[in-house]
């Protein structure tokens, strides 16, 4: 509960610091886990990477099993984050989808009613069953010690990527920096861009779900692309589908935690966290915990929000602002995470002694 702090040390096994601060208890020092913490950064993940690509190990489950286990053998991160992609989502309802270095993710554009028709959400479960079959992989691993984590203390986290977010690739055919072409659909074509986001919402909740049967502890959606719509954009394309995400995962798991991370929401972030029912709310780099602590009511969790860039700096500047970001939520439920992702250029030793900080009882 809120304001109810329990003081413990990393490497028990008492039980799991972050899914209980999920839960709303507040723990110190706070849980800590990084976004992207399976990744470039990691010399162990370079060498599978040069194995496979990355499609490939996204749907091997020993392959992506060991990369979601490789930051919590080395860093005893308190969280798990499934090793997937948010794409995996419209891949396995048929839309064509590759990764091209230096380049991204290239689909083949949503445009139509005949372009959304081809869709079959029928085949997701049979074709994202590897991602299941990670998760129960990992769920048993995580029974025993990984690394310097004991047994039983680390949270394994599911996720996907919310309706817009998933949507803007899937229109745009890939990444852009506007996502103009999403957005004038929204404002052309409403009745076909409300078709895709049901599409995508029913999708999401029941991959979700099937995530959670098969070991995933918490959920995490994150909503990457909400930050470039305006307020009455934002509450039918990322607050009313997450909203129904949440609410059908909480009918059926009402004990899994959920996270979202409207990113760059801004001004919107409390009336996301007021109205899409999640557990948790994940801040960007360019908000203040602080002052969203304000905001939203007292027993949502917050996570985040160091800037990533710090990480890659290092040093007393990184130690200064992660010591200041957490002592700021001190008596309030927090995880310790980052505004957005490790970047691939940091040297794991600075997310090592960030990791090391942020234990750090004082």
């Amino acid at each position: 509960m809120a304001g109810h702090t329990v003081t413990t040390t990393h490497g028990t096994d008492e039980c799991r610091r972050l899914l209980r601060t999920l839960r709303g208890e507040t723990t110190w020092p706070p849980p800590v886990w990084l976004m992207r913490q399976a990744g470039r950064f990691l010399p162990e993940f370079r060498a599978l990477r040069a194995k496979a690509d990355f499609m490939t190990r996204c749907m091997t489950p020993d392959m992506a099993t060991e990369i979601t286990l490789q930051p919590v053998r080395r860093f005893a991160m308190d969280g798990a984050i499934l090793f997937s992609d948010i794409l995996v989502l419209p891949w396995a309802m048929g839309q064509s989808l590759e990764f091209i270095e230096k380049r991204g993710p290239v689909l083949t554009p949503i445009r139509s009613e005949a372009d959304l028709t081809r869709l079959d959400p029928q085949r997701v479960a049979e074709r994202t069953e590897p991602v299941m079959e990670t998760l129960r992989r990992l769920r048993k691993a995580l029974k025993e010690p990984v690394g310097a984590a004991a047994a039983e203390t680390v949270t394994l986290i599911g996720f996907a990527g919310a309706p817009f977010t998933v949507g803007c690739y899937m229109v745009e055919g890939g990444g852009s920096k506007e996502f103009a072409q999403t957005r004038l659909m929204a404002y052309r074509d409403p009745a076909l861009f409300d078709r895709l986001m049901a599409t995508l919402t029913e999708s999401t909740a029941q991959m979700l779900s099937a995530q959670v049967d098969a070991g995933a502890q918490a959920i995490m959606l994150f909503d990457s692309w909400s930050g470039l719509l305006p307020p009455n954009e934002f509450r039918r394309h990322v607050i009313a589908p997450t909203r129904q995400i949440v609410t059908y995962l909480k009918n059926r798991h009402p004990n899994v935690p959920v996270i979202g991370f409207p990113r760059l929401a801004g001004v919107m972030a409390p009336e996301y966290a007021r109205e899409t029912g999640v557990d948790a709310m994940a801040l960007d780099t360019g908000s203040s915990l602080a002052i969203v602590a304000e905001q939203v009511r007292p027993d949502l969790v917050l996570q985040g929000n160091l800037d990533p860039i710090s990480v890659l700096a290092g040093g007393e500047p990184m130690r200064r602002e992660a010591l200041a970001i957490r002592d700021s939520m001190r008596g309030r439920a927090h995880v310790f995470n980052l505004g957005h992702g490790v970047l691939p250029e940091t040297p794991t030793e600075h997310v090592g002694d960030l990791v090391n900080t942020i234990r750090t009882i004082g």
